[in-house]
């Protein structure tokens, strides 16, 4: 303990700026008492008899972890994708009171050699982590290192709050939690330990491999920061970037980006706990087609099992799933069933009986198979820990895949346990042949395993075609697997807020695919809150409306005809803007860059738009501005640097100012970045696509844009079976140049013929046609 009498405490204990002491059983590890650097990492022996070792994968990610008794490196995580096991070469250089560690990848490792601390730079950049002090804890391990006071902090997946999470602590610990969310909660069910700090504009990304429990603390020390993990040690990597961007490029890199999902992921769709019966869901999708609302999805909650056992259907409920899924499929409609990890404790249950006879559920450390109480009562989970488990899980998706199904909805997988801890005994033992973990020290890897095996299963089974999975839980790396959704929300004001920060900042940790429940889950909401939020919706990644039983009805039509013409209205609107959309999706597939922003990612040497989060972006070139409250006809909007257009009503503003701008009910705020060119879809018919480039030329007379495309269904854009073109448009004096390119990609899923309509810097609006993937016309 730090305020013990020690023989390798120094005066570090009583330094001015640690007031704050550190828990009791963190042991500070002291002045290094000797350096080893070789040809693939370095090693500092610190006094408390603790080795950190020093690995500079490149000139971007440096990965400092404690080692084990014998120097061995912490065997990393799934959610690591690249070869971390080896970096770059590293030399020793020694100064009277600093010995440094230098790489020839740009890093520079500085130890004092007093009181331990270390600062960490690069020769290329202006960024430095000052004063890192490193602890041992009984399981784990912690650092604390200084930070100015203006720094902000960005990531940590759906953590409540605002954007910027200085003066708040965090937890990594999937939790259910079906209260009403509020800021002060620590943790939720997704933990995703990668935080951005932006101070003075230099850019640290920092990610602790951990999925046990860990905690991001930016309030004890205020405004130094605080980071420990509860169990399996320390390992950290520090991404040091030149932009915000390059954070999230570098550790999406890291971690893995999302392949493409679907088309129809992108659409709208719609949930109820509980559509209960076959015909209700049939009557419900044929209503949408009836009132012309657009629609790509319905969902069934639990009532459609059998007694709530996985894998199964009702048969006096849903009698006849194929039969089920082929009528909606006629009406291009997708059904997406929710799948829980608990199976019911039941001798005559066949994924019960044959999870016994392959040991395939998890056990205690006596070899009990643990059973815990969820919704069918007491059930055995599922150990994902072993590849085999993954795939025996995966292959039980036959039951759904062979009735039509395309896509599931994994929930209550943090695991969630009807009990005093709400999940699984931290003691479980998960087992891979002879290698064990406590579930204590992987509890966040548990959804991200029954997605990958879900997400897997369904790929081997079909057959070419794209899966979508949609998750409440998970942990780094998820994107590579699901779609996040943001848990149980409520139908208030306040939660239709916070789901902005929220879904921004899971953006800004490697999600770009997530959303919330539109219309909020829990409690009732009212219409205007269900057309607001709707109107929201429409430009968040994903859009599904979702509300609890007995709640009020959220479908677009429960409110009465004014706001089921608003709601529809809202919908199209998405509909209208899937190509833009889509070509997101990709350039988030390509580089990790979230398709929903916040306006500090695009614009950082603004300060208004630091903590911003009541409006966002959706790529560069769209500006969003909601309306979060009750009874309001206008709001106020910040507009960045250059020149934005309003969507609707084609007002031109100079940005870096607020504007006050009209937004009756009908109506949510959405401005264009002039110079910029987007591609929309006219078409009245779902499932049809009229394109047209909306071109919204500068004070320069000048526009650009891209448009990717492809068959929306299979994974030929694998092997380059795309359309991935680029626009210019250049006003001449004599006429408006547009030239549409085909930069990747051999052209195939491209519409062959546009729409080109252009709104120039005066204001004129031109209209012209052009056909071909690639062609040249000019527009007077």
């Amino acid at each position: 303990m730090i305020h013990e009498q020690t023989d390798f405490a120094t005066s570090e204990a009583i330094r001015p700026d640690a007031s704050v002491p550190p828990p009791a059983d963190w042991m500070y590890l002291g002045k290094p008492v000797a350096f080893e650097a070789t040809s693939c990492a370095a090693t500092v022996a610190h006094e408390a008899k603790v080795s950190l070792g020093v690995m500079a994968i490149d000139a971007e990610v440096l990965r400092v972890a404690i080692l084990g008794p014998t120097g061995d490196w912490p065997k990393s995580t799934p959610a690591i994708v690249e070869d971390v096991s080896s970096g770059l070469p590293w030399r020793l250089e020694r100064g009277d009171r600093a010995a440094a560690l230098v790489s020839e990848a740009g890093w520079r490792v500085e130890i004092d050699q007093v009181d331990g601390t270390w600062c960490v730079a690069h020769r290329d950049l202006a960024s430095k982590l000052a004063g890192l002090t490193w602890y041992r804890a009984k399981r784990g391990g912690a650092c604390t290192f200084r930070s100015a006071e203006d720094a902000r902090f960005y990531g940590l997946g759906e953590k409540p709050g605002p954007l910027d999470k200085r003066n708040e602590a965090y937890t990594m610990w999937n939790s259910d939690v079906y209260a009403p969310h509020v800021p002060e909660m620590e943790a939720l069910y997704l933990s995703v330990p990668f935080v951005i700090r932006l101070e003075q504009q230099q850019v640290i990304g920092i990610f602790v491999d951990n999925p046990g429990r860990s905690r991001f603390d930016f309030r004890s020390r205020h405004p130094d920061v605080e980071i420990a993990t509860e169990r399996g040690g320390l390992d950290v990597y520090f991404i040091f970037a030149r932009s915000l961007k390059d954070a999230i490029r570098r550790y999406t890199a890291l971690t893995g980006r999302m392949p493409l999902p679907p088309r129809w992921a992108l659409g709208y769709h719609q949930s109820r706990y509980s559509y209960e019966t076959q015909s209700e869901v049939v009557s419900v999708a044929q209503t949408f087609r009836h009132r012309d609302i657009p629609l790509d999805a319905l969902y069934l909650d639990i009532h459609y099992m059998d007694g709530f056992r996985v894998f199964t259907f009702d048969d006096r409920r849903f009698p006849d799933p194929a039969g089920m899924c082929r009528e909606l499929q006629s009406l291009g409609v997708h059904v997406v069933p929710i799948v829980d990890p608990g199976v019911k404790q039941d001798p005559e249950y066949p994924v019960y009986r044959e999870g016994l006879a392959q040991d395939r559920f998890c056990k205690t450390a006596e070899g009990q198979v643990y059973l815990g109480e969820v919704w069918p009562g007491m059930s055995a989970f599922p150990d994902f820990f072993a590849p085999a488990v993954r795939t025996w899980w995966g292959d039980w998706h036959r039951v759904f895949t062979h009735a039509g199904i395309e896509g599931i909805w994994n929930d209550m997988n943090e695991p969630a346990v009807f009990n005093e801890t709400k999940t699984m005994d931290v003691g479980v033992l998960h087992r891979d042949g002879d290698e064990m973990r406590t579930h204590g020290e992987v509890h966040n890897l548990y959804g991200f395993w029954m997605a990958a095996a879900t997400y897997e299963g369904l790929k081997e089974q079909l057959q070419g075609r794209r899966p979508f999975v949609l998750t409440r839980a998970g942990y780094s790396g998820i994107q590579r697997y699901a779609a996040v959704w943001t848990g149980d929300n409520r139908s208030f004001w306040e939660h239709m807020a916070m789901a902005i920060p929220m879904v921004l900042n899971m953006g800004m940790s490697g999600i770009a695919f997530g959303g919330p429940d539109v219309g909020g889950f829990a409690h009732h909401a009212s219409g205007e809150l269900l057309a607001r939020w709707t109107q929201m919706g429409a430009f968040f990644p994903f859009f599904r409306n979702h509300s609890a039983m007995g709640t009020h009805r959220q479908e677009p039509w429960s409110f009465g005809p004014k706001f089921e013409a608003i709601i529809r209205q809202a919908i199209r609107r998405r509909y209208r803007f899937l190509p833009y959309l889509y070509t997101l999706f990709r350039e988030a597939h390509e580089t990790g860059l979230p398709v929903m922003r916040p306006l500090v990612l695009e614009y950082p040497d603004d300060p208004a738009t630091y903590n911003l989060d009541d409006e966002f972006l959706v790529g560069t070139d769209l500006l969003v501005a909601p309306v979060l409250k009750p009874d309001f006809t206008c709001r106020a909007v910040y507009l960045p640097e250059g020149e934005w257009i309003d969507y609707d009503t084609h007002a031109r503003y100079r940005g870096g100012q607020h504007v006050l701008v009209e937004a009756p009910l009908e109506r949510i705020p959405v401005f264009v970045r002039a110079g910029s060119a987007i591609p929309v879809n006219l078409a009245e018919v779902p499932g049809e696509t009229k394109l047209a480039w909306e071109i919204y030329l500068g004070a320069d007379g000048q526009a650009i844009g891209r448009l990717y495309q492809d068959d929306g269904e299979t994974f030929a854009y694998e092997d380059g079976a795309y359309c991935d073109r680029q626009l210019r448009a250049v006003d001449t004096g004599d006429g408006i140049c547009v030239e549409c390119t085909l930069v990747y990609g051999s052209g195939e899923g491209g519409s062959t013929e546009s729409e080109i309509r252009i709104l120039t810097a005066d204001g004129a609006e031109k209209r012209a046609s052009a056909e071909g993937i690639s062609f040249a016309v000019k527009v007077r």
